[in-house]
């Protein structure tokens, strides 16, 4: 259960209160003794006043604590960021009862600062950095976490809490299971059933979908084409900023299912948030994530699909092979045909409502290239539009400065490694070695001030990147993957 539907109407008053200046501590919060005398005790005597809330709270509830652990002070960037693995990394253990969070069989490495449980999609370009160092281990155990959830759940959480157990992130299984060493077939094909299963997630309700249908994240289109979609299946606050939630659908002009459900499929696509989502680009009140088909999310699953066929076919499953190379095929053409703007000359998102490509240039073009989706003419003319996002320390997310993280001038590291390896990927080498270069240096700047390594940075100017629900964090662990091996990489 999440900790909204477990305790109802207390979990509300404790985080409408804003008695916690973060909604998640909350969220994380373990109760000293079984929810139903809790809810009990607040039934009969309802605390009065923020005073009596807190004590209440403290009294019956345990909250998170950040550890104080860190690596020595005076060490290099690089050494500095192979100390921080064993500081980031969790060990398994029975999760405490009550709580929110999702136990895991295998050690596993958290991103830092407020986030204190596994991720779905950080966890590759954190794993890259594990490469580097030579953690080969930890990787092995985080492939296996993410299959025992994929086991338990049919799909990967957005995070290992009860309350993200409703939607999942942009699906990269497939690019972790790439990185294992394991190469015995029993392994394999346990690699490729999680694949698949996987896949099967994502496009739930497609068989049955008749064209102009729609069902969770897959939308059929008049001609009978299939995509996908970023959703969520709850549609109400987010347990883990449900205070934020409830004040922004005092504000909206739609219903307040849609708002959040819209808000939560953000938040499933990793980007929460970006003018990309929203209607006038700027409010956050009119979120419409669910309206568009994201150029990101369907590359992602042309790769798994790619990859999909690959294994099955190398291990002899070969009905399985030719299903998902047809898949991929399909995929790819319908990308080709929908998500790439011919005026403009880049791939963008496809808005459902409009019938056309987005104008709006994004960092999430760059997977068409990462994934190789783009006909080598138009990988050229992607490349000349993508330089408009290159900035001295690297890609910015978005042309548009909306207060949101992930646009301007925020650059996030998960974005310049796909830029730069698609870039690679079609001969750009030049403005690949730009985005890396500036990564780099501006990383290195950073860390050399102030003895840190951040989820976000100012790539406009240097330093912090700022916006968004919460301050920017400090850890960190996809920065600390993507920069090592940019580090080790081409020059």
């Amino acid at each position: 259960m999440t900790p909204a539907s477990q305790f109802g109407a207390l979990f509300a008053a404790v985080q409408e209160s804003g008695l916690f200046g973060d909604s998640k501590t909350f969220a994380d919060a373990v109760p000293k003794r079984p929810a139903a005398g809790i809810r009990d005790d607040w039934a009969r005597h309802p605390p009065d006043g923020l005073a009596a809330l807190q004590g209440f709270v403290e009294t019956n509830f345990t909250f998170p604590r950040e550890s104080g652990a860190a690596p020595p002070p005076g060490l290099p960037l690089d050494a500095h960021i192979a100390a921080l693995w064993d500081v980031l990394t969790r060990m398994p253990q029975p999760a405490p009862p009550g709580g929110s969070e999702i136990d895991l069989p295998f050690p596993y490495v958290v991103p830092g600062g407020r986030f204190r449980e596994l991720y779905y999609w950080d966890s590759y370009f954190t794993m890259l950095g594990l490469a580097a160092s030579g953690r080969q281990d930890l990787i092995e155990h985080m492939i296996a976490d993410f299959g025992s959830l994929i086991d338990r759940f049919g799909h990967i959480p957005n995070g290992t809490r009860t309350y993200y157990l409703s939607r999942s992130q942009p699906p990269m299984f497939y690019l972790m299971a790439a990185l294992s060493r394991k190469d015995g077939v029993a392994d394999r094909r346990q690699r490729l059933a999680w694949m698949e299963r996987e896949h099967a997630f994502w496009m739930a309700g497609a068989e049955t979908l008749a064209p102009g249908g729609e069902h969770r994240r897959v939308v059929c289109l008049g001609d009978g084409t299939k995509l996908n979609r970023y959703w969520d299946d709850i549609a109400a606050p987010r347990d883990e900023s449900w205070r934020e939630d409830v004040a922004l659908a005092a504000m909206a002009d739609q219903p307040a299912a849609s708002l959040w459900r819209n808000l939560r499929a953000a938040a499933e696509s990793g980007w929460d948030f970006s003018s990309r989502w929203l209607a006038d680009g700027t409010d956050l009140a009119t979120i419409r994530t669910t309206r568009l088909l994201p150029i990101d999310l369907n590359c992602l699953l042309h790769g798994l699909e790619t990859a999909t066929a690959g294994e099955a076919a190398a291990l002899g499953l070969e009905e399985t092979g030719q299903r998902f190379a047809a898949l991929a095929d399909s995929r790819a053409e319908a990308l080709e045909r929908l998500l790439w703007n011919e005026e403009q000359g880049f791939y963008a998102d496809f808005d459902l409502d409009r019938g056309a490509c987005s104008d709006d240039l994004t960092a999430a073009a760059a997977f068409a290239l990462f994934t190789g989706i783009a006909a080598p003419d138009r990988g050229k003319r992607l490349a000349v539009a993508l330089e408009r996002l290159v900035m001295p320390g690297g890609i910015v997310t978005t042309a548009r400065r909306s207060g949101q993280q992930w646009d301007a001038p925020n650059g996030w590291a998960p974005l310049q490694w796909i830029a730069v390896a698609g870039l690679r990927r079609y001969g750009e080498h030049d403005l690949a070695a730009r985005i890396r270069h500036g990564w780099l240096r501006m990383v290195g700047d950073h860390f050399r001030a102030h003895g840190q390594l951040l989820e976000k940075y100012d790539v406009a100017r240097g330093g912090a990147g700022g916006g968004g629900e919460y301050g920017t964090e400090t850890g960190f662990g996809w920065t600390n993957g993507v920069t090592l091996d940019f580090a080790g990489g081409c020059p």
